[in-house]
Order: C-alpha cells, then structure tokens, then sequence
C-alpha cells in the first residue's frame, strides 16, 4: 500500500517577509505586466544599485516567485506565473497608499490608475470600463461589475473571487469573434472567464484566458501600447476611436 503524502501547511509568513521587503515588492509589481526585465531596469525600479537588485533577485528566484532567462550575457526575469501578481494585487487592496513625493511619482501613479496591465489582462480605470462595457452589451453576464467586500464570499483569494461567476454570451461570443477574439480557442487548461477586483478602482476587471486574449487583440491592433514605465499602458488615438465603435466606449486619457 502506497503512503499518503504528508499533509503541510503553507508557510505565508516567509512568502509574506520575500514581499514585505520594499525594494523587492518595488521589484515585483515592476514584473506584474508579465514581461520580462533585466536586472539593471529593475535596480532602477527599487532605486538600489546593481549589487543590492542582484542579492533580491537571488532571493525570490530561489522562493519561486521569479524565473530568470538567459540570452546571451544578459539575464532577464519574470514573474514565475500569475499567482504572484493575483498575491500582489490582494495585498494592495488592503494596504495604505504609498505617500507622494514628487511630481514624477505623481504622474506615474496617475497613469497607472488610468490604464494598466495586472500580468496579461487590462486593468485599471481602462480595465474597469472595458468590463463595463462588455457588461452593456450583454457579452458578459452574471453581475454588475461593482466590488462589494461585505457581500463578498472569499472562498478563493479575493483577487479572482470565486463568489461571483461571470459568463460568456452566445452573442459576445459573436461580437468578439468581430473584433479578433475566438473565445472558442482559448488555453484549455485556464478557465475562460475571470475576474480580479482592481485595487485602484474597486471594481472588476476581465481577468482569466479571455481577458489575456482580448488585451494582447488590442495590443496586436495598436489600440493600445506600452507607456514609458513598466506596467503602464496608452491608449493610442486608433484604439480611442475603436473602442467607442466597436464596445461603446468613452476612453479617458
């Protein structure tokens, strides 16, 4: 007779000190678009020098929280999968708001409350009203969209929130297809639909398979590009005029 697996619990405390430390988170939410960076962009990121970004990188490289690629001489880093980004956006939804120092810091947190990715999918006052309007026009179905903590039954980390279950329309599905997204070929083996409560807006934005679908359509579109700091994202003068065409859309910008 085989033997069970030992049962463990999950250590949250070590995995909480990896994040707590503030060049380290600095680093992560510099990876939380999904790309991959160099270690010198996220020195500049954590304003720590090359030696100190390369003591943390070693570290949540060995915690997982990080994979590391090599390409030639240069070393690039990514987020080891979702999980840490679905961690970091929980956590921001009940920390303090980082205090303002300076006008660049003012116009950076600005952009990223606009418009930004959480890993793969659209976020931010962009993602919220992308929701909205997918919502509107009955391509989605089963909520309004809006957060509501004290109703909320957490039985999945709130940033995906398994109390609400969100579903894909047979006409949505039709009107995506128009716009270049098969939510028929999506990866199998991640569910389809959703959503993450955005920290920043306290709604619900698209997360799951269609919402990395649809944002890397906009993308391939050029409706919407990357702007100058990791995870920020613009919306071109293009992707304004069709957004409103196609999904209603007002684009604040």
């Amino acid at each position: 007779m085989m033997e069970e697996p030992l049962k463990q619990q999950t250590d949250i405390a070590r995995a909480a000190a990896l994040i707590a430390d503030p060049s380290r988170a600095k680093m992560l939410k510099g990876l939380a678009d999904g790309r991959a960076l160099p270690a010198g962009v996220l020195a500049d990121e954590a304003g720590v020098s090359a030696a100190t970004a390369s003591v943390h990188l070693a570290k949540l490289v060995e915690a997982g929280f990080v994979t590391v690629v090599a390409q030639g001489r240069r070393r690039y880093y990514r987020l080891s999968g979702p999980d840490v980004c679905t961690a970091m956006e929980a956590l921001a939804l009940i920390a303090p708001p980082l205090p303002v120092t300076s006008l660049k810091q003012s116009n950076r947190t600005a952009a990223l409350h606009r418009a930004r990715t959480c890993y793969d999918h659209l976020a931010g006052q962009l993602g919220v009203d992308l929701m909205g309007a997918l919502l509107g026009l009955g391509v989605l179905t089963g909520y309004d969209g809006v957060h509501r903590p004290e109703e909320a039954v957490r039985d999945r980390p709130a940033s995906y929130g398994g109390d609400i279950r969100y579903e894909l329309t047979d006409a949505g599905r039709e009107r995506l297809r128009e716009l270049g997204v098969d939510a028929d070929r999506l990866p199998p083996r991640r569910p389809a639909v959703l959503y993450c409560v955005d920290w920043s807006e306290q709604r619900h934005h698209l997360a799951g398979g269609l919402g990395a679908a649809l944002a890397a359509r906009l993308f391939e579109l050029d409706w919407v590009r990357w702007g100058a700091s990791p995870r920020v994202v613009q919306v071109t003068d293009e992707g304004a005029a069709g957004l409103e065409r196609r999904l209603g859309m007002k684009v604040t910008r």
